[in-house]
């Protein structure tokens, strides 16, 4: 019998743990149960993408620098990588603005609504905490995040999965004074890498067994905890309207793939659907990040040189979704409290966006802190702030998991864009995690 393809073992954990998560939210002793009895396998898989992102990315930007004969095509990649992002995430932001310029769902929020939210969420210490998270990030100077790229001690960076960007630049920079040091004498690190690198994707082949009963978990989860459903309703026409614009990337992603990559858009959502049903059950591009890589240089083919490059910054700096979601959530908040916003301020919604999503953390939750420093760009009242995102926060969880689907989704697009842009060729390779099992199992008496 054939097996199940990946991501419809993994649809169906989502599903059946959405069905389960709704029948225990009835007993008392549900939620509950979900936590401690359910959760924690959720919990155990997120920690297992986390425990193998940083080894991952450590040996196979390595490896992908130093098989470059030209010290000249990194840099190639690196231009083009940054360039694209920026206007995908102008793109992400252009989308969100239209829409609930458009629509305005602030307009339909009676103040009874904006009253209860404020009451059950304005105290609410996630709130807080993104609101005191924002204003540290406020107080940087303008190259603050250049500064932050750079690590003072590699091995502290190492240590630490929201110091993405300095695991990055520690890598680029060891990966190109390998190259400069000569093929021979850098052989024997070179061997370590490659070997390390083979050993974290069969990691990620093994993790990825379990990613069914994984997602079952940790959607299970969500579920039970997802808040008061009437505050959720309050919020349809919002979450509508951000839904719609994350729609219209994917559409966008699908149109850039098929005519610029001239690759089938269907085989692309196929091929990387395993990475996006994780990024929505996960909320996180890092934890995701192994098995977005996976995915885009085993079963779509992207060469490795480009992929370790372009799917790591994407991870930190590529926040289309989350950019999008700002954008909207910018206008809701204004239009809700009845807070005018000229164009100028639409303007700087745009660049404060693109620029909040560089050295963005890429962990669940992020997206409410870069919101934060979006409202102070464009002089929303101080006081507000707190309300403002208890509006938007009932519904953030839901949407912090599509908009994330979003980024990985992006992720993959441009390096696909940029290999394309290099003249190379999608090459899938597709490996199990079993392909070396008869080396290391006993041999039979009559195979010896």
């Amino acid at each position: 019998m054939k097996k199940l393809e990946l991501h419809w073992q993994i649809l169906i954990g989502m599903v059946l743990g959405i069905i389960f998560g709704f029948v225990m939210t009835y007993p008392s002793w549900g939620s509950q149960f979900v936590q401690d009895w359910i959760n924690p396998f959720g919990s155990i898989f997120v920690k297992l993408l986390k425990l193998i992102a940083i080894p991952l990315i450590l040996a196979s930007l390595v490896k992908g620098i130093s098989d470059l004969k030209d010290i000249s095509q990194f840099r190639n990649i690196g231009v083009r990588t940054i360039i694209i992002y920026m206007f995908t995430t102008v793109i992400a932001i252009t989308i969100g603005l239209l829409l609930v310029n458009s629509l305005q769902p602030g307009k339909g929020i009676s103040q009874d609504t904006i009253d209860q939210l404020t009451e059950t969420y304005a105290s609410n210490t996630e709130v807080t905490s993104k609101l005191e998270e924002a204003f540290k990030q406020k107080e940087g100077g303008p190259l603050q995040f250049l500064e932050d790229m750079v690590p003072d001690n590699a091995f502290r960076a190492l240590s630490d999965n929201g110091l993405m960007l300095q695991v990055i630049f520690f890598t680029i920079f060891l990966g190109i004074c390998m190259l400069l040091i000569g093929e021979e004498k850098s052989k024997p690190l070179k061997d370590f890498f490659d070997t390390l690198n083979e050993v974290v994707l069969k990691m990620v082949d093994l993790i990825m067994l379990t990613a069914p009963v994984a997602v079952f978990a940790l959607l299970a989860n969500v579920v039970v905890t997802s808040g008061d459903p009437d505050l959720l309703l309050a919020l349809l026409k919002y979450a509508g309207v951000v839904v719609l614009g994350l729609v219209l990337m994917i559409v966008f992603y699908s149109l850039v793939v098929g005519m610029f990559t001239r690759y089938n858009p269907w085989t692309f959502l196929k091929k990387i659907s395993p990475a996006q049903l994780l990024a929505f059950s996960t909320s996180s591009s890092a934890a995701t990040l192994p098995v977005t890589m996976e995915r885009v240089e085993e079963h779509i083919g992207v060469n490795k040189d480009i992929s370790s490059f372009v799917l790591p910054v994407g991870a930190t700096i590529n926040m289309d979704g989350t950019s999008l979601y700002q954008g909207v959530a910018a206008v809701f908040i204004s239009q809700a409290l009845g807070f005018d916003l000229s164009l100028t301020d639409q303007l700087m919604i745009v660049l404060t966006a693109l620029l909040a999503s560089i050295g963005s953390a890429a962990v669940p939750g992020a997206g409410m802190v870069m919101l934060v420093i979006v409202l102070e760009a464009i002089k929303f009242p101080a006081d507000k702030l707190a309300i403002g995102l208890a509006l938007i926060f009932a519904v953030d969880r839901p949407l912090d998991m599509l908009r994330t689907v979003v980024n990985v989704t992006g992720d993959a697009t441009v390096s696909m864009m940029v290999s394309k842009s290099l003249g190379r060729k999608l090459v899938p390779v597709v490996r199990e995690w079993n392909d070396h099992l008869d080396e290391v199992l006993p041999k039979k008496k009559n195979e010896e």
